[in-house]
């Protein structure tokens, strides 16, 4: 890819120290085995280089076409597709999704207690659109022992083998919430019931409608719920860091289930994608919805996406349960699909107004209106937040501009 920082408005010495901070801090060290960094600033390349390994065990360099899990970066995809039925008429922001979803009927949110003591009360209000689209429906991950994710197991609830969004969606309005709708915020499986109000909604498969609607229209190649064989050997391996501070191999790209097409389509964190892809999709969030002469999503729909949803527009500080690594609490709202940047001084960070989100192998994107500016960073590295990529590269990258 061709860069041009000065014509993007960079001090190209200055951005330059991308370079320098990821080769000393992560490469040289071992911290992880490579990744990508995109910047880009009125749809101009400034910046973008592939450093280290996509294959440490087979010394395999990391490619500019690399494709990588992106994991929840998957979400701001799934909300653009739920939001453009939106856009359709074919629901409202305060619909109950049990209008879709029947099994969603007669939900209960948790009191106290639990298994067979469990006691629960009817909601104040049902689970709406707005609520699984900013993570306050009072759904969980199910990943703890607090009594709700233990009916979750209990109930069989998973992304796995042999499941399917309809037997998901299924099995979810059977459990109690965690919380009564739009009061708290929870990461949680809300983005995967997107995807399942996507399908219903459409009447295609999750991976049918994204192709139409979004990857076909954006020249999107290599996105999708799995990697067919002709690209497996551009497909990166996915590293966990130890205790001790070394990289151990958690899925390997010869190997790995992404090489098989899934029966379940997170909507929440199922797809791969190269950078440039996710570039793509970008861009046509930072032109407004627009790119090419592809519409994907209306302007105002955007801007309504990236406005903060809270309730009384209170920031995640006051409102978030539970631990998770994809956005601080100070000073970031929550949007439809997005985390937003509301008040960069309690944030403790540059670029106030960017919407953003990453994924779980320690991918990360955000796009800044003011500065009209797109940052894209790809690793394999997991857990997120192991390391804080995205302040670093704020900080080199704001300081950059001219």
């Amino acid at each position: 890819m061709e860069t041009s920082p000065r014509s993007a408005g960079f001090s190209p010495a200055r951005l330059d120290r991308i370079t320098a901070h990821i080769e000393r801090h992560y490469i040289e060290p071992g911290k992880i085995a490579g990744c990508q960094v995109l910047v880009a600033r009125h749809g101009i390349p400034a910046y973008f280089r592939s450093f280290g390994f996509m294959d440490r065990e087979r010394q395999r360099p990391m490619r500019d076409d690399t494709i990588f899990r992106i994991y929840s970066m998957t979400k701001p995809i799934t909300s653009v597709a739920l939001m453009q039925l939106f856009e359709e008429a074919r629901f409202m922001l305060n619909d109950p999704v049990a209008r879709y979803l029947p099994s969603w009927e007669h939900q209960r949110v948790w009191v106290s207690g639990d298994g067979d003591e469990m006691e629960t009360k009817a909601p104040n209000r049902p689970v709406s659109f707005r609520h699984v689209l900013s993570h306050t429906a009072g759904l969980t991950y199910g990943a703890t022992n607090h009594p709700v994710d233990k009916a979750y197991r209990r109930l069989g609830i998973q992304r796995g083998p042999g499941e399917t969004l309809d037997t998901f969606v299924e099995k979810l309005g059977r459990a109690p919430l965690r919380y009564e709708p739009g009061e708290r915020w929870m990461y949680s499986f809300a983005t995967d019931v997107c995807g399942a109000l996507v399908e219903r909604i459409s009447g295609q498969r999750l991976d049918a409608y994204f192709r139409e609607r979004i990857f076909e229209p954006l020249g999107m190649t290599d996105t999708a719920f799995f990697v067919p064989p002709e690209k497996q050997e551009r497909f990166a391996a996915n590293y966990q860091r130890q205790p001790d501070k070394t990289l151990r191999l958690i899925d390997d790209p010869e190997t790995s289930s992404y090489l098989r097409e899934p029966s379940f389509l997170s909507g929440g964190g199922g797809l791969v994608g190269t950078t440039h892809d996710y570039w793509r999709f970008c861009e046509m969030l930072r032109r407004g919805g627009e790119l090419d002469g592809a519409r994907i999503i209306s302007s105002r729909t955007l801007e309504l996406m990236t406005r903060n949803h809270l309730p009384g527009g209170q920031d995640l500080t006051s409102l978030a349960i539970g631990a998770f690594s994809e956005t601080a609490n100070e000073g970031v709202g929550f949007g439809l699909g997005f985390a937003v940047t509301l008040d960069a001084a309690r944030a403790g960070t540059l670029g106030e107004g960017d919407y953003y989100w990453g994924g779980a192998a320690s991918t990360i994107f955000w796009v800044d209106p003011r500065e009209d500016l797109v940052c894209i960073f790809m690793t394999q590295l997991m857990p997120s937040g192991t390391f804080n990529f995205r302040g670093q590269l704020k900080n080199l990258i704001y300081s950059a501009i001219d």
